[in-house]
Parts: structure tokens; sequence; C-alpha cells
């Protein structure tokens, strides 16, 4: 619930903390709201980061479903309440069952698809983000080369998250950057921001 959220977020700005921000999962469904998913309405978006702007003078990061009619729009409900920032994409649904049983191999039925399949599928997300807001966005969505960074900054993207591949190479970032020195500089790119959005 917005109660819930909030009474967390109050929590931790009574501790002493060096902590700069949040990041607030909005894919969480509203046990008061008959179980909808927060991020899937853009009012009841609205309100709850509202609610935690008035609660916090740190960065609040906005991290969105992608299971939405329209992506931008949830988006522009975060920015309008006091979003610093939207990091995109959240799993996809998805489905697996046993053709044998009819058993579904999930409990919960439905789960959050991640990995390869998803990535086409976030960048499409992020630059339709893009388009409609001014706030920074991070995103996320299978990155697991450099050329893929390049891809999701072109489409709109200010920062990247790498999530599964630190699980199996807590270095791997070390590497990407490097990397990334090496492609801005055969480029003759001197300042990364110059990607962000930057396809034809």
């Amino acid at each position: 619930s917005v109660d819930e959220y909030s009474q967390i977020i109050k929590e931790i700005e009574n501790v002493d903390s060096k902590h700069v921000g949040y990041e607030i999962n909005i894919s969480c469904p509203n046990v008061k709201d008959g179980g909808m998913e927060f991020g899937v309405d853009k009012e009841t978006t609205y309100r709850l980061i509202s609610e935690i702007r008035q609660l916090t003078n740190k960065i609040i990061i906005v991290k969105l479903t992608p299971n939405v009619t329209d992506i931008s729009e949830i988006a522009i409900a975060a920015e309008n309440a006091g979003a610093d920032a939207i990091s995109a994409v959240n799993t996809f649904q998805g489905l697996s069952i046993d053709y044998l049983t009819g058993k579904m191999l999930l409990s919960t039925k439905i789960g959050g698809v991640s990995g390869p399949p998803i990535k086409p599928l976030a960048l499409a997300k992020i630059n339709k983000i893009y388009e409609k807001v001014k706030i920074p966005i991070i995103g996320m969505g299978e990155i697991s080369n450099i050329q893929d960074i390049i891809e999701f900054i072109r489409v709109g993207s200010s920062m990247i998250q790498v999530g599964t591949l630190n699980y199996r190479d807590p270095s791997i970032i070390c590497t990407f950057y490097d990397k990334l020195v090496q492609f801005l500089n055969k480029k003759n790119i001197s300042d990364l921001s110059d990607l962000i959005g930057n396809y034809h």
C-alpha cells in the first residue's frame, strides 16, 4: 500500500546514512486496491510518488513495469510527481507449462521473463519513454556486452544497469568500462552524453 511505501521511506530517512536516494519498484501489487500493480495506472503512480517526494529530498528513481499499454504515460506521471529519474524495464510477464501433465511450472502461474528475449522489447519501451520525459532514464534488460550498452544509450538511456551478469562476474563492469572508453576514443566521441538518444 502507499502507507507501507511511506513507512519504509520514513524509517530509512530517520537512520544516519550516506545513501543518496531510492529506486522505487512500482511493479508491486497494491493490496488495498484489489491487487492491481501501482505501475499500471498513472493516477496511482502519481499519488504514490507524490507521497514519497514529500518525505525525502534524496534522489527518487522509479522502476517501471513494461506490462502496460503505454509505458510513457506512467513515466510522465512519475516525472510530474517529482521523480528524478526512471529505470526501465522490469521483467515481462510470462508463463511456463508442462505439456504432458498440464502442470504450471511456477507456483504463481505467471512469472517474470528476463534474459536475451526481452532486450529488443526493453529497447522499444525505453525509446518510447525517452520521447516523452525530460528526466534521465536508467536502461536495463539483458545487457551483456558493450554493444548492448551503446544500443541502450542510443535509444535514450543516460545510464544502464547490469543485473544478472554481476552474479556471474562481479568485475564485468570494469571490463565494460574499458571497452566503452575504447569505443568512444575510436569514434572520437568526447562526451558519452552525445550518444544519448542519438539514433536515426
